[in-house]
């Protein structure tokens, strides 16, 4: 399974983008998607995920209320809505698949099998 982000870009604070996350060939119905961010100097960060099955969404505690994860099944995506921007949220965004249906362990980069090569997201005025 290949991965591939698109939609990164500058923003102003409080301004929105939205990262798209596709796989080449196949269809990421039967996948767990996540979301990943890694700012420079700082450990990669879970951003939020959607179950393969039930499409149950998980978000970290800093993206609640800001941003939504959702699959366009017409277009074979998974999609990440990121709305009130803030120059913290700067960083390279990952997209992630596994095969299994998470609960407990969604936020865990560990359990994610396949990785797509990043999109940068900057907020900066």
């Amino acid at each position: 399974l290949q991965l591939v982000e698109s939609g990164g870009g500058l923003v102003q604070p409080g301004g929105s983008l939205k990262l798209s996350c596709a796989a080449s060939e196949l269809s990421l119905g039967p996948y767990t998607i996540a979301w990943f961010r890694e700012a420079p100097g700082k450990e990669r960060e879970v951003v939020s995920c959607i179950n393969k099955g039930d499409d149950l969404t998980f978000y970290g505690d800093s993206m609640m209320g800001r941003f939504t994860i959702a699959r366009d099944n017409n277009r074979n995506t998974v999609n990440l809505q990121m709305n009130i921007l803030k120059p913290e949220d700067t960083a390279v965004y990952y997209c992630a698949a596994t095969q299994k249906f998470l609960f407990g362990q969604w936020h865990l980069s560990g359990v994610y099998d396949y990785w797509g090569q990043g999109a940068q997201v900057t907020v900066s005025s």
